[in-house]
């Protein structure tokens, strides 16, 4: 059974963007389109060698707003503005999703290497904001992206967690190896799965995991 893997969890940690909701959504084009126009604006390059320089610092530094903080010493306040401002309108709220997410047993938060502010307004969107007990973004780890160790060290800090009775939902399978590193349980939210060491478990379907994850014990208990 899923739910003896899951039974030690106090405190359950989602990623946002393609992990609490489906990435058919394609929020994070919009976000990416956003992206490749402010760095072809700031940094005064074609739009081809601003998508090149996006993916790049995606892959080199963990996020693209890392690599242009450290390469090009950019202010990161005007770029997350700019880049989070989208339509939310592809996303709708998921009463499945939110019904196994309140069943949760524990604490419940997000961790994002967008902002705080902007999981709010895609919680909004997927009427799941009441279920958390706590946002943090990119700002509350110091500007440091997932995958790197210190960003999580900042966050879950912050938080109080205790890694070994924790539990990290990701749809990057890199973003998971620092908290299995951690003691966590580790989980790949994706349509396919990434068979790596540093992954417990594979789902392409949140909702159901989460529910098979919940001992009717822990339900009692949550209240």
């Amino acid at each position: 059974m899923v739910a003896v893997h899951f039974a030690h969890v106090e405190t359950w940690v989602f990623d946002l963007d393609n992990t609490l909701y489906p990435p058919e959504a394609r929020l994070f084009d919009q976000i990416e389109r956003k992206m490749t126009a402010w760095v072809a604006a700031t940094l005064d390059v074609t739009e081809a060698e601003a998508d090149r320089l996006r993916r790049a610092y995606w892959q080199s530094h963990g996020t693209t707003l890392a690599g242009l903080m450290e390469v090009h010493g950019i202010d990161p306040a005007g770029y997350l503005t700019d880049v989070h401002d989208i339509s939310f309108d592809a996303l709708a709220p998921d009463p499945v999703l939110e019904s196994a997410i309140a069943r949760l047993p524990g604490r419940r938060i997000i961790y994002t290497n967008g902002t705080a502010g902007y999981a709010e307004r895609v919680l909004d969107a997927l009427g799941l904001s009441r279920l958390f007990d706590a946002l943090y973004g990119v700002e509350e780890a110091g500007f440091q992206p997932k995958p790197r160790a210190e960003a999580y060290a900042a966050v879950f800090a912050a938080d109080g967690l205790s890694p070994d009775r924790a539990a990290m939902f990701e749809d990057d399978p890199r973003n998971l190896a620092v908290p299995h590193g951690l003691g966590m349980r580790t989980v790949h939210v994706a349509p396919a799965p990434h068979e790596a060491p540093h992954i417990h478990h594979h789902t392409d379907d949140l909702a159901a995991f989460l529910a098979s994850a919940t001992s009717a014990k822990a339900v009692r208990e949550r209240g």
